[in-house]
C-alpha cells in the first residue's frame, strides 16, 4: 500500500473549520486506498504570538526554553487534527516530533536531524491509523526537544516522506499553486499544472512562501514528487517532480525582483585573488549578493559588478571601497533603482535562440539591458525599475505563457525511482543515508562541482548601449544552428557595453563568422574569442542568500593561483571560465573546498 504525506501549514490549521477540511483531505487519502501520514505546523500566527509573549518576559529567553515554548504550537495543532479525524470515524495518533522519532543535536532554534526512527509509524499505519506529526521539532539524545529553524515543518515533511518511500508529499497552502508568474503583476499569468525541480528553485520569487527550497532540492535527490495544493479548495495544484521526458515548454515561468541596486568595481588588476578579496569583504558582513557578472579583461584590467538587495547598499559600498583599498586599485560605482527579471526553463538546454527571443522582446518594447546572467535553464537581466512591470509581461507573453499547456497532465513524468543512486535496498541504510544528507544541509548548500572543458569563448566590446543590439547579436547565432550557454553582460561605460558568451568548440568558427556579419553596423565594436576555455561550475541551493559560498570558491581558485575570466550566477549555479591548462587544478580546489566528487 503507497503512502502519501500531507503537510499543513499554519494558515491551513489556523481555526477549527480549517482543522476540520484538513482532516477530511486526510481521510478521503486514505478512503482512496493509501496510507497517509500528515505534517502539521503550529495555528495562524501562533508561534508570532509566543515569540512575543516571550519578548514581554525576557529580552534574552534561553534557547532551549525558546524550544520548549515554540513547540507548544506544533503540539496544540497535532492534538486537534487528530480530534478532528476521530470525529470523522477514522482512526488517527498525533506524535510530536520526539515520540514519532526525530533526534536532533542539541543547537537549539536550528537543530539538525540526526536519526529518524519509522517503527512506531509503520506501526500505527499498519493498523489503519492515519499519524499525525508534529512539523519543526525533534528531541536531542538528552530528550530535551529542539525545533528545526527556518522551513522546520517542510524538512519534517520532506524526510518523512524520503524514509517511508511515500508516493508523493502534498504540500497544503493557501494558494492554488505555482504561477508562470505573479498573477498580480499579470493577470493572464496560469497555474502551472507541473515543474521540474530545478525550474522551481531558479523561481525562488515565485516560490517564496508555498514551501522552503531546502525540501524542495531534498525531494529531488530522493525522487520525492512534491504537490503544492491550496487548502480551502479541490484544484490539482502544481506538481514539483523530475523533468519531462516529453516535449516541453522552452520557458516555464518569469520571475521579478523588484527592488535592487548594483554595485560595479572597474579597473580592477586582472590576476588571482581579485575575486576572493572582494566576496570576503562582503561575507564578513553577510551582505546577499546576486547577480554577479565579471566579463572578460580589458588592457590588463577586469570588472567585476553585482547586485544587493536595496536596503543593504551602504554596506555593500563600505565593503567594495575596502576591497580596492587592499587591492591597491580599482573604481567603485553603483546604479539604484533597478530591477531583475528572469526566464526559467528546462527546455533551454536543448533549444538555440532563447535568449535571441528574449532580448528581442525587450527591445520591442524599448526597454534597455544593463546586466546580464544566465545558467543553463535561466537567463536573468537588469533593467531600469520603472520598466520591470512591462518586461515581466511583454517576457511572459512573448514565450507564450499565457496559453495553455499542451502535454495532458502527468505525461512524460517519472515517477519515484525504484533503482539508482539514491535508493537502498536495506531500509536502514537508507535512514542512514537519508539522515545524514537532512544533517548536512545547513552546512554545506553545494551539491555539485563541474567541469566543462569543451567550449569556447566570444567577447565583443563598444558596443552600442541601446535596446537591440543583444537581441542582433544572439538572433544571429541562433539562426546559425550555435547553442550558446554563458552570456554574460556587464554594465555599460560611455554610452557602450560588453558582451561575452561561450559556445561548443566545435562552433566557434561557424559564431564568429555570423558575428562577424551581425557588428557591421557598428564599427567601434571589436571581436575576441578564445578557442580554449574551461568552465567551471559550483551548483546546490541557498547560493545568493548564503554569502560564503563564492566566498570559498574564489578563495579556493586564488590559493591554486587560478585566474577568473567570466563569471556569472542564478539562484542555483555559480560559473566561472578560467583558462583551459588551469581547469582541471581549478575542478579539484573546487571539490576539495565543497568535500565532493568533481562530475563531469
Amino acid at each position: 500500500m503507497s503512502i502519501i504525506v500531507q503537510k499543513f501549514g499554519g494558515t491551513s490549521v489556523a481555526d477549527a473549520t480549517k482543522l476540520k477540511a484538513a482532516a477530511r483531505r486526510a481521510v478521503s487519502a486514505q478512503q482512496e486506498g493509501h496510507q497517509v501520514v500528515v505534517v502539521v505546523s503550529a495555528r495562524g500566527h501562533k508561534t508570532d504570538e509566543l515569540v512575543s509573549l516571550a519578548a514581554e518576559i525576557t529580552d534574552r529567553p534561553p534557547p532551549r526554553e525558546m524550544d520548549m515554548l515554540l513547540s507548544t504550537g506544533e503540539q496544540e495543532s497535532v492534538a486537534l487534527m487528530a480530534m478532528a479525524v476521530h470525529s470523522l470515524g477514522v482512526g488517527s495518533i498525533s506524535f510530536t516530533g520526539g515520540q514519532v522519532g526525530i533526534v536532533t543535536d542539541n543547537s537549539h532554534t536550528k537543530a539538525r536531524i540526526q536519526s529518524i526512527s519509522t517503527d512506531r509509524m509503520r506501526k500505527a499505519l499498519d493498523a489503519g491509523k492515519i499519524v499525525i506529526v508534529a512539523g519543526f521539532q525533534g528531541v536531542d539524545i538528552e530528550a530535551n526537544i529542539t525545533t528545526l529553524g527556518r522551513g522546520g515543518s517542510d524538512s519534517t515533511a520532506a524526510a518523512l516522506a524520503a524514509v517511508l518511500r511515500a508516493s508523493r508529499c502534498e504540500i497544503y497552502t493557501d494558494v492554488e499553486g505555482v504561477f508562470t508568474t505573479d498573477p498580480r503583476l499579470v493577470p493572464a499569468a496560469r497555474k502551472i499544472e507541473r515543474i521540474a525541480y530545478d525550474e522551481m528553485l531558479e523561481l525562488a520569487s515565485l516560490g517564496a512562501g508555498v514551501m522552503h527550497s531546502r525540501s524542495i532540492e531534498f525531494a529531488k535527490k530522493y525522487d520525492v514528487p512534491l504537490v503544492v495544493k491550496p487548502s480551502q479548495s479541490d484544484g490539482s495544484g502544481t506538481l514539483i517532480a523530475a523533468e519531462s521526458d516529453q516535449v516541453q515548454r522552452v520557458v516555464t515561468g518569469v520571475a521579478l525582483v523588484k527592488d535592487t541596486v548594483r554595485v560595479t568595481l572597474a579597473d580592477l588588476p586582472d590576476r588571482p585573488g581579485v575575486m576572493d578579496q572582494i566576496f570576503s569583504r562582503m561575507a564578513e558582513r553577510k551582505i546577499p549578493i546576486d547577480m554577479v557578472v565579471q566579463d572578460a579583461s580589458t588592457d590588463g584590467r577586469a570588472e567585476v559588478s553585482f547586485t544587493v538587495p536595496e536596503e543593504d547598499l551602504a554596506e555593500a559600498l563600505t565593503a567594495a571601497e575596502q576591497a580596492v583599498k587592499e587591492l591597491g586599485a580599482g573604481k567603485v560605482r553603483h546604479g539604484t533603482n533597478l530591477s531583475k527579471v528572469s526566464a526559467v526553463g528546462s527546455g533551454m538546454r536543448t533549444h538555440t535562440g532563447v535568449a535571441a527571443q528574449m532580448f528581442r522582446t525587450l527591445a520591442d518594447r524599448g526597454i534597455n539591458i544593463g546586466l546580464v546572467t544566465t545558467s543553463d535553464i535561466k537567463i536573468s537581466v537588469l533593467v531600469d525599475r520603472d520598466q520591470a512591470a512591462d518586461a515581466v509581461r511583454a517576457v511572459h507573453e512573448g514565450f507564450g505563457l499565457d496559453q495553455p499547456e499542451t502535454a495532458p497532465p502527468g505525461v512524460g513524468w517519472r515517477q519515484q525511482s525504484t533503482t539508482g543512486v539514491h535508493v537502498v535496498a536495506d531500509a536502514a541504510a537508507r535512514e542512514r543515508e537519508i539522515v545524514a544528507q537532512l544533517a548536512a544541509m545547513e552546512d554545506i548548500v553545494v551539491s555539485e562541482v563541474s567541469l566543462d572543458a569543451s567550449q569556447s569563448r566570444v567577447t565583443l566590446t563598444r558596443l552600442p548601449d541601446v535596446p537591440g543590439v543583444a537581441s542582433r547579436i544572439f538572433e544571429a547565432v541562433a539562426e546559425g544552428g550555435v547553442m550558446v550557454d554563458m552570456i554574460v553582460q556587464n554594465v555599460s561605460h560611455h554610452g557602450h557595453t560588453n558582451i561575452s558568451f561561450t559556445v561548443p568548440r566545435e562552433d566557434i568558427d561557424r559564431c564568429l563568422l555570423l558575428v562577424r556579419e551581425v557588428m557591421e553596423p557598428w564599427p567601434e565594436a571589436e571581436l575576441q574569442h578564445d578557442r580554449q576555455i574551461a568552465k567551471l561550475s559550483v551548483a546546490g541551493i541557498g547560493l545568493r542568500s548564503h554569502t560564503g559560498v563564492g566566498e570559498r570558491m574564489f578563495r579556493a581558485l586564488a590559493e591554486s593561483n587560478v585566474n577568473v575570466q567570466l563569471i556569472n550566477t542564478s539562484e542555483i549555479r555559480i560559473s566561472a571560465v578560467v583558462a583551459i591548462e588551469q581547469g582541471e587544478v581549478a575542478v579539484k580546489s573546487l571539490q576539495q573546498a565543497f568535500g565532493l566528487s568533481a562530475s563531469r
